[in-house]
């Protein structure tokens, strides 16, 4: 009897871990991405460097960039990779996040919402639509594992959590009390780790800390802070509504918000401090083929050339359609 050859032996292992590793029986998973998504000029390429150990000047992201980093588990031992994701624009690019997060990925992502906080007054229009958007995406991918793996897709339903790291301005202590409190309860309401940053080196430490235990699955610090005069450092599970709070208004001004939700009462206790700025200034809706920090002579020329004769194209279809129609 012919033994086997080694492209059988490969094949049997692959098939082996698949049939043992696809139901969520808590295998571990060498492999893990990490979707950053925010504010326009918010951090996240910075902190995405900092953890990678890379020390050279962030550019700014286009649309969606990738990246990835590898961690040594041991002597012979097959290293860990992260895949780092960033999705640039703001909320002007929401379409891309179906690009990295896909079924097949859903079990190993975590998802960090990066917020300026020097302008507060886009932080939840902002937060919310980046936040919409990405839950609408990834309860479509759930419904759409739930159909090959329905054990899987419950596990999602339960375990999916977001973790957001904010940057830590100076306001008055009333308006620092808004954002602080505002915060927590939507990381709360998320199932989140909340942390303040900035450049400094013992917070951007921490931020790492944080970061590899999402992509490569090391010990989750315990550490909290919750005082609002200092960066706020509270892991996802050590919050509790009591200790956030009800929402900061009067409490004869309360009854007058009439809201549907916990969120939409916090959304309008935020928003009478910090008024929303109009909606087409948040979307920042520019075309990045045009934008002068990436003119190449050559190719615009050829752009402009190409948009005259697909606008000469438009205008001869459309009349060859109207001659249709008077023939017809």
């Amino acid at each position: 009897m012919p033994s086997e050859t080694l492209w059988e032996i490969a094949k049997a292992e692959v098939e082996k871990h698949g049939s043992s590793g696809g139901e969520g029986d808590g295998l571990e998973i060498g492999e893990k991405s990490v979707f950053f998504i925010g504010s326009k000029n918010g951090g996240k390429t910075t902190i995405i460097l900092r953890c990678l150990d890379r020390d050279e000047p962030p550019k700014p992201t286009l649309a969606l960039e990738y990246t990835y980093g590898r961690r040594a588990k041991g002597h012979n031992i097959p290293k860990d990779i992260a895949h780092f994701w960033e999705l640039g624009g703001g909320t002007s690019l929401l379409d891309l996040i179906s690009i990295p997060i896909t079924s097949d990925t859903l079990r190993t992502f975590s998802l960090v919402l990066v917020l300026d906080l020097s302008k507060p007054n886009d932080l939840w229009p902002t937060m919310e639509n980046l936040l919409q958007a990405t839950k609408s995406h990834v309860d479509k991918m759930i419904m759409k594992l739930g159909k090959t793996n329905s054990k899987a897709a419950s596990e999602m339903r339960q375990k999916i959590w977001s973790n957001m790291q904010k940057d830590h301005p100076d306001f008055d202590s009333e308006k620092r009390k808004v954002i602080c409190k505002t915060l927590r309860f939507v990381a709360h309401y998320y199932g989140a780790s909340l942390m303040f940053t900035s450049k400094s080196e013992a917070l951007l430490l921490k931020i790492r800390g944080v970061i590899n235990q999402l992509a490569f699955g090391i010990n989750k610090s315990k550490s909290i802070c919750v005082d609002q005069n200092k960066p706020l450092f509270i892991t996802a599970g050590l919050d509790s509504l009591s200790q956030i709070g009800s929402p900061p208004v009067p409490d004869n001004d309360i009854g007058k918000l009439h809201a549907h939700s916990p969120m939409e009462l916090w959304k309008k206790v935020y928003e009478r401090v910090f008024p929303p700025k109009s909606i087409n200034t948040l979307k920042d809706i520019k075309d990045p083929a045009r934008d002068p920090q990436y003119a190449e002579s050559e190719v615009d020329e050829m752009r402009i050339q190409k948009d005259q004769e697909l606008e000469q194209y438009k205008r001869s279809s459309s009349k060859s359609w109207k001659q249709i129609e008077l023939d017809s």
